[in-house]
């Protein structure tokens, strides 16, 4: 990094925060394919089993990355809470998309957070999120990773905390 002893620092510190955001996110989604993968069935299963061993990969990635900057990556929690119920394959799919769409959206703010080969893997990270969350969606959105941010549950533009 580059720049005055504070600003390395405070880059620092908002990498690793980007970076523990981004492994929460992933043990989430590692945990949600797990429903996902119960209610999903027949031809998806083998897209299933992909995503879940690519956010297995990162999550491990980005636990590396944590200890790298002096951090101690946080443990998945037992369980969590999901969005929406997931009753049937419909629902399975959403949830698919929605885990996506919150990836992509931390490993935006990775790419902000970082510099060289730490911010080139965070943005092919957000890319392989984007096109998963494309395919179980059925289409893509504009900016990946920063829509969810722009829009309301209204669809209306609201800022986020």
């Amino acid at each position: 990094m580059t720049g005055e002893p504070g600003t390395r620092k405070r880059r620092s510190r908002a990498e690793l925060t980007a970076l523990h955001a981004a492994l929460a996110a992933e043990h989430a989604a590692v945990y949600g394919y797990g429903v996902v993968g119960g209610k999903v069935g027949g031809g998806g299963d083998a897209q299933v089993r992909a995503a879940y061993d690519a956010h297995r990969a990162r999550r491990d990635e980005l636990a590396r990355a944590v200890r790298d900057l002096g951090g101690t990556p946080r443990p998945a929690a037992a369980a969590y809470a999901l969005p929406f119920p997931v009753a049937d394959r419909a629902g399975a799919r959403r949830l698919a998309a929605h885990l996506e769409d919150r990836v992509a959206g931390v490993y935006a703010d990775l790419v902000r957070a970082s510099e060289g080969a730490r911010r080139r893997s965070a943005a092919g990270a957000l890319r392989e999120a984007a096109v998963r969350a494309a395919g179980w969606r059925g289409g893509s959105v504009a900016f990946p990773g920063l829509a969810e941010r722009a829009a309301g549950p209204d669809g209306s533009a609201v800022p986020r905390a």
